[in-house]
């Protein structure tokens, strides 16, 4: 799906009428969650908390820099031989490390451990990296960063100290360190797709052992066993039936298009393997990607290493009731899951994302509604075009104990919105509930805009939000820009309405709390800010003279007092 573009200039009339907040200095009653995301296997680690001969780079927020696509917008950047070590948080055997090489370079990264050169190496590339989409309206190049992991082949306790040491120019970003459980057996009465004639050597093409265990196994289990499996197109007709591997460290499939269906009779479990691909630009008429279609009703998808694709799952047709949890989607050039609408009761919780090119979470309610469908507790972390989770459209849909960080150019940390992008679309009905949600350095510069998108953002785009929208407990930290937003995206003056906000914490933003730029009104209430930039609330509806909005005073607010009273210029983020 593509980004947000949004035609709409800076300049905004001082005759703009600036609503009277009546915001009073109470101490609020409700506080944010103190914990969001999903319960994880590794402890990260950040290059620039490590010990290294390298070069701190950011923090940075500018649009197609390495710092500012980096976790924690701070990275640490060797030359060949130069060298960063890390101290385990708890024991581990494994990591898994964010990095980015320049352009057209590949290398590797040698592994000491304790100070003793190891066996293992890691390898580096630009292969997934620097992409390019100008048919994105704001898009720069972007994508800096990749993934690579190896196991370290011993048992580590914590406190053990872990170096890299560079090939070539490396810009070390974040590691994670895991202790990976030994290698899970086949399930009785499983069919082995080696049985069946595939090569865990990785050098021949598995395909048709694959189909013909799919096949053999309805209503059961296929197992993949440990190994590398070549897959050169995709599969379909999978349905009533279980692929289960060995784990995502162990079972490995690569293929850049693993199932391609466009309806299933359903019933799919997809259960820890890995499915790594090949995809290394973003094209939107391919479907490269991890699932396109249909798993059907009732399936589930848990377990799963999902790398180098387009999209991790884009899921059209039945897919009612699916489950999707305690996967890692890593380095997709575009979303990391979309339920491109009709998506009743689907359930995505406990994954980590990492990465995308696109929203690395998304309902997108084209064609039919997404309803009663929620994302819950998952954790997003460096999106680097577009939004952590976005809703576009959609019925009765809950958003709920997300840890979302790091968002960069033409997104926000969360965006509950009604831009269609195409027809027929489906807009924001019932109640949109988004709660107990935790944000961290998100929202971004819109070159577009030429000004910021608030970390959390309700978006009258293409109609006026009409659903109930209730926002509660939500934490902010360190937004670069703004926390709340309320705008009307394409720059039409619809009404943003029916909001609700009970409870958050704001801790540091570089402008306002609030920042109004479209009709309508909310009520705010035990809302706490501080360390704000500019000024509680910024309150200029666009364009001139399409009304104002109005923040009702629930009570229990502190830090939103003030109001940016020149609607001709944009306060500047400090």
């Amino acid at each position: 799906m593509n980004a947000h573009v949004r035609h709409m200039t800076l300049a905004v009339s001082t005759a703009v009428a600036v609503a009277a907040t009546g915001l009073a200095l109470v101490a609020p009653t409700a506080t944010a969650a103190a914990t969001a995301g999903a319960s994880l296997p590794f402890s990260s680690v950040e290059a620039e908390s490590a010990t290294t001969d390298g070069a701190k780079i950011g923090p940075d927020h500018t649009q197609g820099t390495l710092a500012s696509e980096a976790s924690g917008r701070q990275a640490v950047q060797l030359n060949a031989g130069q060298s960063v070590e890390f101290t385990l948080p708890k024991a581990a055997n494994a990591v898994n490390l964010s990095y980015s090489v320049p352009d057209g370079q590949s290398g590797t990264l040698a592994v000491y451990v304790n100070g003793q050169k190891t066996a293992t190496t890691l390898p580096v590339t630009s292969k997934y990296s620097y992409v390019d989409t100008p048919w994105i309206v704001g898009a720069k190049t972007h994508h800096l960063f990749d993934n690579t992991r190896a196991l370290l082949g011993a048992d580590l306790p914590a406190g053990a100290k872990v170096k890299f040491e560079a090939s070539v120019p490396t810009t070390v970003d974040v590691a994670d360190f895991e202790q990976v459980a030994a290698a899970a057996t086949a399930p009785a009465g499983a069919v082995s797709v080696v049985d069946k004639g595939a090569d865990p050597s990785g050098a021949g093409d598995s395909t048709q052992a694959f189909r013909d265990a799919i096949s053999a196994a309805k209503g059961g289990t296929v197992w993949i066993p440990p190994g590398d499996y070549k897959l050169t197109s995709a599969l379909s007709g999978v349905e009533n039936v279980e692929l289960r591997g060995a784990g995502g460290w162990y079972s490995v499939v690569h293929s850049s298009s693993f199932i391609n269906q466009g309806n299933s009779a359903g019933k799919v479990g997809l259960h820890d393997f890995a499915v790594v691909g090949e995809v290394t630009e973003r094209n939107d008429s391919s479907p490269d990607n991890f699932v396109n279609g249909s798993l059907g009703p009732d399936s589930s998808v848990s377990g799963m290493w999902i790398q180098h694709l387009k999209v991790g799952l884009w899921l059209t047709g039945n897919n009612d009731n699916l489950v999707v949890e305690n996967n890692r989607i890593l380095d997709t050039t575009a979303d990391g899951l979309n339920l491109n609408g009709g998506a009743h009761n689907v359930q995505v919780r406990d994954n980590f994302l990492r990465n995308q090119g696109d929203d690395s979470l998304a309902m997108w309610s084209l064609n039919s509604a997404d309803e009663g469908s929620s994302f819950s507790n998952n954790t997003i972390s460096q999106p680097n075009l577009a939004n952590g989770i976005a809703i576009y459209g959609g019925t009765d849909i809950t958003v709920q104990g997300n840890l979302v960080q790091d968002t960069n150019a033409l997104g926000s940390g969360i965006a509950i919105s009604n831009q269609k992008f195409a027809d027929p679309f489906f807009p924001l009905a019932g109640t949109i509930t988004v709660t107990g949600n935790t944000l961290v350095r998100t929202g971004a510069i819109n070159p577009n805009w030429g000004h910021p998108m608030g970390a959390l953002r309700v978006d009258a785009y293409d109609s006026a939000i009409d659903a109930n929208v209730n926002i509660n407990d939500t934490t902010f930290t360190d937004s670069p820009y703004s926390a709340f937003e309320f705008v009307s995206g394409g720059g039409t003056g619809k009404a943003v309405q029916n909001v609700t906000i009970d409870g958050a914490t704001i801790d540091g933003a570089g402008t306002v709390a609030v920042q109004a730029e479209t009709p309508g009104s909310a009520k705010i209430s035990n809302v706490k800010a501080s360390g704000l930039g500019a000024a509680g609330v910024y309150n200029c509806p666009f364009p001139t003279g399409s009304g104002t909005f109005t923040l009702n005073d629930g009570g229990g607010n502190s830090g939103l007092d003030t109001v940016w009273d020149d609607c001709g210029s944009w306060p500047q983020a400090k």
